[in-house]
């Protein structure tokens, strides 16, 4: 059971964007949030330490690939296999 006010957390991490790209962070949100406040900094899954952005256009930008990777091991999920264009 789970106190009231509590956030579902499936995953150890959260997506966050930052440096015009969609990173991963195991960093806690501050107190309250549901996400990382613009210009919190925050460590990455691919160890970069980064400013979070927000808005709507931010949380569109690309998947930063190491982050996803890492994101997929701690979530033990596999990687999909690579799509090639035609």
């Amino acid at each position: 059971m789970t106190s009231i006010g509590a956030t579902y957390r499936p995953h150890p991490f959260h997506w966050v964007p930052a440096a015009g790209q969609r990173h991963a962070s195991a960093d806690e949100h501050p107190p309250a949030a549901s996400i990382y406040p613009d210009g919190t900094k925050v460590t990455t899954l691919c160890e970069r330490t980064v400013k979070a952005a927000t808005g709507d256009m931010a949380w569109l930008w690309e998947t930063c690939p190491d982050c996803n990777a890492a994101a997929h091991v701690l979530a033990q999920c596999p990687m999909p296999p690579a799509v090639c264009a035609r």
